[in-house]
């Protein structure tokens, strides 16, 4: 089960779900939503704040290179 502290492997299971998404471009609105409806993430939803959503947006572009 992934939680918020997972950055890297929640970037990846965005990657794949989202490939043709550029990260670069996202709001942290849909990106909090994106990762709370990834099926393998289980984590108290309040428990993400804005560093973390920056951290994930980064680990997600990241993957794209």
């Amino acid at each position: 089960m992934l939680k918020w502290t997972d950055i890297n492997d929640i970037a990846i299971e965005l990657f794949e779900k989202y490939p043709d998404v550029d990260p670069r471009y996202v709001n942290f609105v849909d990106l909090r939503k994106w990762v709370l409806e990834l099926e393998d993430f289980s984590d108290d939803p309040d428990r993400c704040g804005e560093k973390i959503l920056e951290a994930l947006q980064m680990a997600w572009i990241e993957e794209l290179d």
